[in-house]
Order: C-alpha cells, then structure tokens, then sequence
C-alpha cells in the first residue's frame, strides 16, 4: 500500500489524483491531504479517505473524527508518514511545501511547475543533500521521463517539448486584443485550473516547463527548444546524437502522468489505449514565439536566474488574476511582466526566505501597476 500526501488536494491535479486512488484502493491510500481554502472539499475528501493528517492552509476547518488537523507553521508534518509527496499545489505556494517533502526525503511527484521555476537551484540543493527522488507529473516531462527509460540523468541531445498552441493560435494581434477570460479558458485539448489554462493561451507555460526541463535534466537551454501540436498526442520528444526521436504518444489525459509517477517503472491499466489509425493524422507547426511575448519573457528569465523567475511567476500570477476578473487585456499580462522583469535587479536565490521575499514585493509593485495601489 503506497502512503501518499497529497498538497493541492482539491484543485484539478487533486481531484484527478483521487481518482486514480479510487481505481486502486488496494495499491494507494492517503496519508495526508492538503489545500489552500475549499475547507468543505477537504472535508469531503477526509471522510472519503481517513487520511492520518489534513491541513487547511486558511480559513475554518474542522476534519472529521480520526483526522488530525495541522496548522501552517507544522506542515513538515504532512511528510512523516508518506511514501510518496505529490506536490500539486498551485503557484509560488507549491514550493515550500516541495522543500519540507526534500527535507523529510519523501519520493516527490511534483505537479507543481513554480516548484522549479522559482526555486529549481534550492529544490535541487535539497535533493541533493537528502537523497530524496523527483518524478515529474507534468505530461511533458513524464514523457521525457519516459524516453530517457526513467532516468533525470541519461544521454540526449535534444529535448523538444509540444504545445497545443492554445485557443489563439490563429488570431492576429488586433483579434488578440479583444479576447476574454472566457475565451481564453476554452483550451482545445486540456481541461486545467483556470490559471494553468491562461497560462497555455499565452504560451507562458511552455516557458515554464522549459526552465523546468533544464533544472529535471541538466539541458542547456540551447537544447531545449518546443514545437505546436494541435491534437497533443505527442507530449514530448528527446532527439539523441545518432538523429533518433524517442516520443510518448497518448490521449490527453493527466491521470496517465499522475498514475505512472506513482507506479513507475511498474504500468498498471489506465485509460483508453491510443488508436493512430482514428486520429487519422497528427499535425507539427513552428512555435509561434514571436506573436506571444510571455514564452520569450520565461526563457530571458530562466537564462538570466536568480529570483529574476520569481520575479516573472509572481508578476504571472498577479497579472492573469486581473485578466480573469476583466480588468486587464489579455496582451497586458505580458506587459505586465516586461514590466516588472525590469523593475527588479536579479539577487542570488540563497535561502527560500530571499525568494518569497522577492515574490512579495513584485506583486505589491504588479497590484500597484495594474490597479494603482498594492491591494488588489
């Protein structure tokens, strides 16, 4: 029976990770949950699953009988009695809880892209010193994972990452200027929380999971590059020096990523096996960098390092808040960005406190570009 603590419990990953749970009562359990502040959703899924602890990060809540309720400042607790940390909390938060389960040297399935992002250099340090083993969750770099026959550390030269190309791929730069939260949150392949999904509309997260992919594998960012795939089948491809292509091929579905990132190297029965001759065809278009601003911004920030990627995760958050409540175009989230990558010098990202320090003072400079005060 493998224990698993699992931070973001009622978010999309979450609930996703409770269904594979569900379709493999024998082999998971849960040890821990965790989330932010749907308190009646974790109440729901503590008299589901009886884990031993639960914390509630704000506002009231009172777990069931037989359930330990954690405060904040004791979350290290979540990681005693687990075999598995998935880490699926949204955002800059992810990463601390990321850190604890490094310390604790819990295997991590990590699903939480700012984890790297902000904080690659320390999560590495930590996993270093631990001997804690990273598996990603990401469809992307699961199937990296996959193609390098599940090791971080094997031979490639080149990893080329896909992107659906989000819901307007094809719109002009005037049509751009036009389109709202509820059109960006159409996303043609994925179903996603509604951050992630405006994150692929601007093609910000494939940025991301570029900085990703160079902390999973020690890529130079020259050999990381990525590619449009309409039908994301294909969720990524490691080209080797004798011009092979190894590529994983599925449905989009995260369940998959979420199921092997438990069970590797061990596959047990998921979901719907892949018919090529249904689908026909599968399509690859250049990746249209130039047209969304926010991909080129990631990589600037990713090369340069430091906090400069907190400072662009949080200028992110702060930006597609505004854009979802209709108070900004869907070009100012990138502006946005620009912004503040130019207000911040880069500092050397030493200690966890520097980065959450640098994340709140970029989004009290972001609140205060975008609204005219630091309160959002």
């Amino acid at each position: 029976m493998l224990k698993i603590a699992l931070i973001g419990c009622t978010g999309s990953i979450g609930r996703q990770t409770a269904d594979v749970v569900r379709r493999y009562p024998d082999r998971f359990c849960f040890s821990a949950l965790a989330c932010a502040n749907a308190g009646e959703a974790l109440f729901a899924l503590c008299r589901e699953f009886s884990p031993r602890s639960a914390l509630c990060a704000q506002g009231d809540f009172v777990p069931p009988a037989g359930t330990r309720r954690l405060a904040v400042q004791d979350a290290a607790a979540l990681f005693e009695d687990c075999d598995v940390a998935l880490i699926a909390a949204g955002g800059f938060a992810g990463l601390r809880y990321t850190l604890l389960a490094a310390r604790a040297g819990v295997r991590i399935a990590l699903a939480n892209k700012e984890s790297l992002v902000c904080g690659g250099e320390l999560v590495l340090r930590e996993l270093a010193r631990t001997g804690a083993q990273l598996v990603p969750v990401d469809s992307e770099h699961s199937a990296i994972f996959q193609c390098l026959a599940f090791r971080r550390d094997a031979a490639f030269d080149r990893l080329v990452l896909t992107a659906s190309g989000g819901p307007f791929l094809h719109l002009s730069q005037e049509e751009l200027r036009r389109v709202t939260a509820a059109d960006a949150l159409k996303h043609p392949t994925w179903k996603m929380g509604a951050k992630i999904t405006v994150d692929s509309a601007t093609l910000l997260n494939k940025g991301y999971e570029v900085i990703e992919a160079h902390h999973l594998y020690g890529a130079p960012f020259e050999k990381i590059g990525a590619v449009v795939h309409p039908e994301s089948i294909v969720h990524s491809l490691v080209y080797f020096a004798d011009g092979a292509a190894l590529a994983q091929l599925g449905y989009p579905d995260m369940r998959v990523p979420i199921q092997l990132a438990l069970t590797y190297p061990e596959r047990l029965p998921c979901e719907e096996p892949l018919d090529l001759a249904a689908l026909g065809r599968l399509t690859f278009l250049p990746f249209p960098a130039e047209k969304f601003p926010c991909y080129g911004l990631a990589i600037a920030a990713g090369k340069a390092g430091g906090t400069l990627p907190t400072v662009l995760n949080a200028a992110a958050e702060e930006a597609v808040h505004a854009f979802l409540a209709g108070r900004i175009t869907f070009p100012a989230i990138a502006q946005t960005i620009e912004g503040a990558l130019g207000a911040f010098a880069r500092e050397e990202a030493d200690c966890f406190e520097r980065l959450a320090e640098t994340d709140s003072r970029t989004r009290a400079y972001a609140r205060k570009s975008l609204y005219g005060t630091s309160a959002s």
